[in-house]
C-alpha cells in the first residue's frame, strides 16, 4: 500500500466518514471470528476501510473488491480517511458502532495503534481481513493479503544495479511514516538486497512523514552531503513525488536514478518523461479481489488462508508499454 497523497487538511476529521465513491500455502480454519453479536441483517454486507482516500492504488483495490462482492452475492460499502492516518481511520472504525458488517476489510494505517478499534469490531462479531497492511499482532484478521512488501524492495535494489551498470555510488532510500509495516518491509528488503550490489552502498534510510516536501528536501540535502549520489528508490507515492522534485530542483532528473513504488498515473507519467527510471508496481485490484473471497470464506465458515500475496513487477521505460496492465486506475 499504499501510502499516499493527501488531497484534504488532516484538520477536517468531521468529514473523515465521508463515503469514498471513485468505483461504482496452506489453508487453515478461520481463527479471526468475534461474538455473535453481529446483527444478521448485515449477513451479506461487507465493509471496506482503505488507508486513504482518492489515492489511484487503493482506487484499484476497491474496484477489485467491489467486482467480487457483485459477483458473490454481497454488498460492499467504502469508507476511507482524508490521510493515512491513525486517528482518521480510527473513527471510522468505530463509526460502525454497534451495527457491524458481516467483514471489515481494512488496511490498519499503523500496525499497532489500529489495533484495539480493529478488535472492538471482531468482539462485535465482524470478520477481519487485512488488505495491504497489516497488524503486528496477527491474532486478530482471519487473513491478510498484500504484495511481499519485502521482496518488491529486493526487486528494487536488483533493478538499481542494472541501472547502474556497475558504476560506483551511494543510494538514499525514504521510507514514510514509521510503523507502516508495508513501506518498513520495502526498505528493509531493499538495504539487504543492495549488499549483493558491491558497486552500490546505501547511506541510510531517511522518513519523510509521507509528505512529498520533506522527501525533496531529503534528496537536496544527500546530493549535498554525498557527490556521488547515483540512486534513490522512493517506498511510495509521496515520497517518489517528492523525490522527483528534488532531483528537479538540483538539475539531477536522469543523473540519478529513481526508482519509484506503485504505478499510480503520476508515476506512470513520470516514468514515459524521464523524471522516473523504474517503478515497482503491485497488483492491488488482485488484492481487493482475494480479500473479499476471504471475508466471504471467513463469514460463511469455510476455510481461509490466512497469508497471501500479490505478485509485483519491475517497469522500466522501455517495457512499460508491455506492462500497461499492472498501471493502477483512478476510477472503475
Amino acid at each position: 500500500m499504499n501510502l499516499t497523497k493527501t488531497l484534504v487538511a488532516a484538520g477536517a476529521l468531521a468529514s473523515a466518514a465521508a463515503l469514498l465513491t471513485a468505483c461504482g500455502s496452506g489453508t487453515v480454519g478461520d481463527t479471526g471470528g468475534g461474538t455473535s453479536q453481529a446483527n444478521s441483517a448485515n449477513a451479506k454486507k461487507l465493509a471496506l476501510i482503505p488507508g486513504v482516500q482518492a489515492e489511484p492504488f487503493y482506487i484499484s483495490l476497491q474496484c477489485g473488491a467491489e467486482a467480487e462482492a457483485k459477483k458473490l452475492g454481497y454488498e460492499l460499502t467504502t469508507q476511507a480517511p482524508q490521510k493515512f492516518d491513525a486517528p482518521l481511520q480510527t473513527q471510522l472504525v468505530n463509526a460502525l458502532g454497534a451495527n457491524p458488517p458481516a467483514a471489515l476489510l481494512i488496511a490498519p494505517t499503523d500496525d499497532t495503534a489500529m489495533l484495539a478499534p480493529i478488535q472492538q469490531v471482531k468482539a462485535r462479531g465482524a470478520k477481519i481481513v487485512e488488505v495491504d497492511t497489516a497488524l503486528k499482532d496477527s491474532s486478530v484478521a482471519a487473513s491478510s493479503i498484500s504484495s511481499d512488501n519485502a521482496q518488491g524492495g529486493k526487486l528494487a535494489a536488483q533493478t538499481m544495479g542494472k541501472l547502474a551498470g556497475g558504476k560506483a555510488g551511494s543510494v538514499l532510500v525514504l521510507d514514510t511514516i514509521a510503523g507502516t509495516s508495508t513501506t518498513a518491509a520495502r526498505a528493509k528488503g531493499f538495504e539487504e538486497e543492495l549488499k549483493n550490489t558491491p558497486n552500490l552502498k546505501s547511506i541510510g534510510i531517511q522518513f519523510t512523514q509521507n509528505e512529498p516536501d520533506q522527501a525533496a528536501s531529503k534528496v537536496t540535502a544527500a546530493l549535498a552531503a554525498n557527490p556521488d549520489l547515483i540512486g534513490v528508490f522512493a517506498t511510495n507515492l509521496n515520497t517518489g513525488e517528492g523525490a522527483a522534485t528534488g532531483l528537479r530542483n538540483s538539475g539531477k532528473v536522469g543523473a540519478v536514478n529513481l526508482i519509484g513504488f506503485d504505478a499510480s498515473p503520476s508515476e506512470v507519467e513520470g516514468l514515459k518523461n524521464g523524471q522516473y527510471q523504474a517503478l515497482i508496481a503491485q497488483d492491488p485490484a488482485s488484492i481487493g479481489t482475494q480479500g473479499v473471497q476471504q471475508a466471504v470464506a471467513a463469514v460463511e465458515g469455510k476455510p481461509v488462508t490466512r497469508n497471501l500475496t500479490a505478485e509485483l513487477h519491475s517497469i522500466t521505460k522501455a517495457d512499460m508499454d508491455a506492462n500497461s496492465q499492472y498501471f493502477y486506475k483512478q476510477s472503475c
